[in-house]
C-alpha cells in the first residue's frame, strides 16, 4: 500500500446507453476523448499522480475491451511490485442470470475479499466516466484533518442545474447535516462527483449489514450515505473547485471536446506536472498538407489534413482529404472523409468512412449528430 494507506475502487460497469452506438460494443469509461485518450485515463491518472497505487477497476458491460485496456496498469506507471491495477467482475447472479452488479455499494460488498486483502486504512470510491484532474491525496489529508468517517466531493454547480444532482446541505465546517438526491427546490448548490472516501472499518461493517437488508437498492447515495447521517458520523464535504465533466451523452461528450478548444480551458492536457496517461500508440506525426486551412482545431498523432478544418477535434490516424471541410465536430480515431464532403455538429465514431462530396450535419441542428456507421458519397 501507498504511504496514505488508501486503496482506489473505480465502478466502471455503467452501460452508457446515452452515448448510443458509441457503447455498443464498448464500455462507457473505454469511449474516446479528446483525441487519444479514453475516459477511464483520468481516474486512473488521478489514482497514480496521488500516490494511490492499488487500484481496482469493477467492470461489467461490454468490459472485453475495457478489462484488457485497464489491466495494462504500465500505462499509468500502477504495475511494479507494490502498485497494481486490478480487474473485478461480479459474481452475483441477478434474476436473468447474469452476474451483475445490482448497486454502487454492491460493486464494493462483493469484493470485500481483495479490499481486506491489503488492509487499507480508507477505501477512496470513483466513478470511471468522468473527465476531470484531482489530487485525491489532498482530498484525504481534508478527510483526516476533520476526523471524518466519509467525505464526499462535491462541485458548486448553477443553481437552474441543482435538481439534476444530489445536494449536500452543510454547516459553515462543511460538515453534511442534509443529503437531498434530485431536490425540486434545493437548499445548496454543492452537487455530489460521486467520489467517496471512506474509513474502510466502519464501511466494512456497514457493507455487510446491507448484503442482508431486502429492501437496500445497495447504492452509496441512495442508501448509505443517508444512514450515516441519520446515525449522527462525521461526513464532509470536499469542495472541488477545478474541470469536472460528466460524459453521459452525445452532446456533452462533443461539449467535453469542444471544450479543448478554449484557450483557457482548465483541463490543460499538456500540463506535465499532472499528466493524464493513456495507450501508446504507434503512429507517424501529424501532417498538414499543403491545401489545408486550420481555424481552430485540437489535432493528435497520425492525423493527415489535406481539407479545411474548423473549431475540431481530430483523433489518432484521421484522414481529411482535399476539399473536404470539417466545421465544430469530433473525428475519433481512424475516420476517413474523402474528398469534398462536409461534417457539420457531429461525432463521427471510430472507424468510419466519409464518401466523396457527402454532408453530414446541420450548422442550425439543436443537438449534436452522432454518426456511427459509413456514409455513401454523394454526386
Amino acid at each position: 500500500m501507498s504511504q496514505s494507506n488508501m486503496l482506489a475502487m473505480i465502478l466502471a460497469g455503467g452501460r452508457g446507453s446515452r452515448l448510443k452506438d458509441l457503447t455498443n460494443k464498448v464500455a462507457k469509461p473505454a469511449v474516446y476523448y479528446g483525441g487519444k485518450y479514453r475516459i477511464i485515463d483520468f481516474p486512473l491518472s488521478n489514482c497514480a499522480n496521488s500516490g494511490v497505487d492499488i487500484v481496482g477497476v469493477l467492470t461489467q458491460y461490454e468490459s472485453v475491451l475495457l478489462n484488457s485496456y485497464a489491466a495494462a496498469g504500465g500505462r499509468w506507471g500502477l504495475d511494479t511490485t507494490h502498485s497494481g491495477v486490478f480487474i473485478l467482475t461480479p459474481r452475483e447472479k441477478a434474476d436473468s442470470g447474469l452476474d451483475v452488479y445490482r448497486g454502487t455499494a454492491d460493486a464494493i460488498s462483493q469484493n470485500i475479499d481483495f479490499i481486506d486483502n491489503y488492509d487499507p486504512e480508507y477505501l477512496l470510491v470513483l466513478s470511471g466516466d468522468h473527465i476531470y484532474k484531482m489530487n485525491y491525496d489532498k482530498m484525504l489529508k481534508f478527510h483526516k484533518s476533520n476526523n471524518a468517517d466519509a467525505t464526499i466531493a462535491v462541485l458548486s454547480v448553477p443553481l437552474k442545474e441543482a435538481s439534476r444532482f444530489g445536494i449536500m446541505n452543510t454547516d459553515e465546517n462543511k460538515r453534511i447535516v442534509e443529503f437531498e438526491e434530485k431536490p425540486e427546490h434545493p437548499k445548496s448548490t454543492l452537487a455530489s462527483m460521486g467520489i467517496y472516501i471512506f474509513n474502510w472499518k466502519l464501511m466494512r461493517k456497514m457493507l455487510i449489514q446491507d448484503m442482508k437488508n431486502p429492501d437496500s437498492s445497495h447504492d452509496f447515495g441512495k442508501d448509505f450515505i443517508p444512514v450515516m447521517l441519520n446515525e449522527g458520523k462525521a461526513v464532509y464535504a470536499y469542495e472541488f473547485t477545478g474541470y469536472w465533466k460528466d460524459v453521459g451523452t452525445i452532446d456533452s461528450l462533443w461539449e467535453a471536446n469542444m471544450d479543448l478548444l478554449d484557450k483557457n480551458n482548465e483541463l490543460e492536457l499538456s500540463d506535465t506536472t499532472w499528466r493524464i496517461y493513456t495507450g501508446n500508440t504507434a503512429t507517424l506525426p501529424q501532417y498538414i498538407g499543403p491545401t489545408a486551412k486550420i481555424n481552430g482545431a485540437y489535432i493528435t498523432q497520425g492525423v493527415q489534413v489535406n481539407g479545411e478544418i474548423t473549431h475540431s477535434v481530430l483523433s489518432t490516424n484521421c484522414h481529411v482529404m482535399e476539399g473536404a471541410k470539417i466545421i465544430d465536430s469530433v473525428l475519433m480515431p481512424n475516420v476517413i472523409v474523402e474528398e469534398g464532403a462536409v461534417v457539420t455538429r457531429a461525432v463521427v465514431a471510430e472507424g468510419v468512412r466519409i464518401g466523396k462530396n457527402a454532408v453530414v450535419g446541420d450548422s442550425k441542428s439543436e443537438n449534436i449528430l452522432l454518426v456511427a456507421k459509413n456514409v455513401k458519397g454523394g454526386e
